[in-house]
C-alpha cells in the first residue's frame, strides 16, 4: 500500500480517526441529526487574520461519512465545517441559519432527497453552492443533478485530496465532475451520438455560453453576464444543441462534461463565492 498521502483513499479518513469515530458510532443515532460546533470550540483557523475562511456544511445520513469528511476538511487552514445534518430538512435549516459558502450533499437521504433539497435551495434563492457527494454514478442521477443546479458531482470513492481540490474548484466558479462519472458520460455519448460534431468545434462565444449554462444560468442570465441580447444567446444555444447533436441544454452540458470533465469560467477564478 502506498504511503503517498495524495493517493490515500477517501475511506482511509475513518482509519486515521478510528478512535474518535468509533466512539461516535457507538452513540445512538437520531432522526434529523444536526451538529454545530460550540462557539467556544470553533476552529482556531476561523479567526486567522491572514486566511480567507470558507464555511462548509455536510449533509449525509451516515455519521462516519459526516465525521470523517469533517475532520478531513478541517485540516485545511481556509476550510471551516460549521455544521452537519443527517436529513435534507435538517440540512436546509442549517443552510438558512449558518449561510455556508458550500454544502456537501448526499443524493440518497431519508425523506427529501439531496436533489430535492437542491431544488428547494434554488427556489428559496439561498446563496450556497451544492457539491453532490454520492455513491451513484448513473447517468440519470448526474443529469438530474445538473438540471436542478448543483455546482459539482463527486463520488464517495474519491480520495481526500480529490475532494479538497473539487471543493476549491467549485468555490472558484468551476463545475466539477468526478473523473469516473466523466468517463462514463464520455462512453454514453460515444454510443448515443457517435456521428455528432465534437464540442471542440464550438466557437469561442458558444463555448462561453456553454460554460455559463453549466453553472446553471438561464438564457437571460447568460445574456446579462456576456452583455449580449437575449435573442443572440438563444441563437448560440440553438447552434450548440445542433453542433453537439442533442436536444436540450442539460444534454449539451453533460456531453461537454463527458468530453472535458470540467467546464471552467476563466474570468471567475478570483471571485469569492458570496
Amino acid at each position: 500500500m502506498s504511503n503517498d498521502p495524495n493517493s490515500t483513499p477517501f475511506a482511509r479518513v475513518d482509519e486515521r480517526n478510528h478512535a474518535a469515530i468509533s466512539a461516535l458510532a457507538r452513540t445512538p443515532g437520531h432522526n434529523g441529526y444536526v451538529s454545530e460546533p460550540p462557539s467556544e470550540q470553533a476552529n482556531d483557523h476561523e479567526f486567522a487574520n491572514d486566511v480567507d475562511t470558507f464555511r462548509l456544511v455536510i449533509i449525509d445520513d451516515h455519521s462516519l461519512v459526516r465525521e470523517g469528511t469533517s475532520q478531513l476538511l478541517n485540516q485545511e487552514l481556509d476550510f471551516n465545517v460549521v455544521g452537519q445534518a443527517s436529513t435534507a430538512e435538517a440540512g436546509l435549516g442549517l443552510i438558512e441559519r449558518l449561510k455556508p459558502d458550500i454544502a456537501l450533499v448526499d443524493v440518497s437521504l431519508p425523506g427529501m432527497s439531496g436533489l430535492e433539497l437542491t431544488r428547494e435551495i434554488v427556489s428559496r434563492g439561498l446563496e450556497v453552492k451544492i457539491l453532490i457527494l454520492s455513491a451513484y454514478d448513473d447517468y440519470a442521477y448526474v443529469a438530474e443533478a445538473l438540471d436542478v443546479g448543483v455546482a459539482g458531482y463527486m463520488l464517495k470513492t474519491a480520495t481526500g485530496r480529490e475532494l479538497v481540490d473539487a471543493i476549491r474548484a467549485v468555490l472558484n466558479g468551476v463545475f466539477v465532475l468526478d473523473s469516473t462519472v466523466s468517463a462514463r458520460l464520455s462512453r454514453h455519448w460515444r454510443h448515443e451520438t457517435r456521428d455528432a460534431v465534437s464540442a471542440e468545434t464550438l466557437t469561442p462565444r458558444e463555448s462561453d455560453v456553454l460554460r455559463l449554462l453549466a453553472r446553471g444560468m438561464s438564457n437571460k442570465q447568460v445574456a446579462s453576464q456576456l452583455s449580449l441580447g437575449l435573442r443572440t444567446v438563444e441563437g448560440h444555444v440553438s447552434n450548440i444543441l445542433a453542433k453537439l447533436g442533442v436536444s436540450s441544454r442539460t444534454e449539451a452540458v453533460l456531453k461537454a462534461l463527458g468530453t472535458r470533465g470540467i467546464i471552467t469560467d476563466d474570468n471567475d477564478h478570483s471571485r469569492r463565492p458570496r
